[in-house]
């Protein structure tokens, strides 16, 4: 379907006992799905042994919590091991919908695009689908400065919904990148320091109790650092700093591998 390309969704779980079937349900039924692999962040609950009595998937149990970020490292290293060459992050918690798996892979897979993310915020989404006016207003706002900084025209830099090639994922800097929630705002401003341009899709969301969500104070912190992350783009881009992540020198490296 997507030039014989092994589509891989990676699920990044932290107790998610009570979300977990329904979001594997949903996924397996997008034909174009190879292999599910569940990175269990040493949850509390049962998710490890709800996760192996599912079919067609690798489970595997971090032996301490690496944090959010730190869980997509695993997930991402067990994808590319197991031969992945479209990935999908899907969140357990079933907040997103997988039914719009095919649509991100064929996007991917087509060599349209690298990245995919599945926006919230078009098709105005986030606030029918319960998200709290504060962190509506909190993500626009970021979004709004952020993109004043990278110079692109992202509805949102936050979703959890997302897909990347082998090829990104392989010239990232991954290991490099936090292991806590910021890690998501980085990966994408190193893909737009790489030129590279982002695909985004409307999707719908739901907010309930056992949907995960994140404290006020480290929403807060987690503002900071995408700030500070966007600060650090548009000091690099104008050869003020430089660093791992956004290094002057190979701002053209992923358009050399095309």
């Amino acid at each position: 379907m997507f030039n014989n390309k092994k589509v891989v969704v990676v699920m990044p779980a932290y107790n998610a006992e009570n979300t977990l079937i329904k979001t594997y349900i949903e996924t397996v039924e997008q034909k174009c799905v190879d292999l599910i692999i569940i990175v269990d962040d040493n949850s509390t609950d049962n998710t490890v042994k709800t996760a192996k009595e599912l079919a067609n998937t690798i489970v595997y149990k971090n032996h301490k919590n690496l944090g959010y970020g730190g869980n997509q490292k695993k997930c991402y290293e067990l994808a590319l091991k197991n031969g992945a060459d479209i990935v999908i992050m899907v969140h357990p918690d079933y907040q997103y919908t997988p039914k719009l798996i095919p649509a991100i892979a064929a996007l991917i897979g087509n060599e349209v695009y690298e990245c995919v993310l599945c926006s919230r915020i078009l098709g105005g989404y986030a606030l029918k689908g319960g998200m709290p006016l504060w962190r509506y207003l909190s993500n626009r706002l970021l979004t709004f400065l952020e993109n004043l900084l990278t110079g692109a025209k992202l509805s949102e830099y936050h979703t959890g919904y997302r897909g990347y090639s082998r090829k990104v994922l392989q010239t990232l800097s991954i290991s490099e990148f936090s292991d806590d929630f910021i890690f998501d705002n980085q990966i994408l401003c190193q893909i737009l320091w790489f030129g590279c341009h982002i695909a985004e899709i409307s999707c719908p969301t739901k907010y309930f109790p056992e949907a995960s969500s994140i404290s006020f104070k480290k929403c807060l912190k987690y503002g900071l650092e995408c700030l500070f992350t966007g600060l650090k783009f548009w000091l690099a881009k104008r050869k003020i700093i430089k660093g791992i992540i956004f290094d002057p020198s190979n701002r053209d490296v992923l358009n050399n591998k095309l």
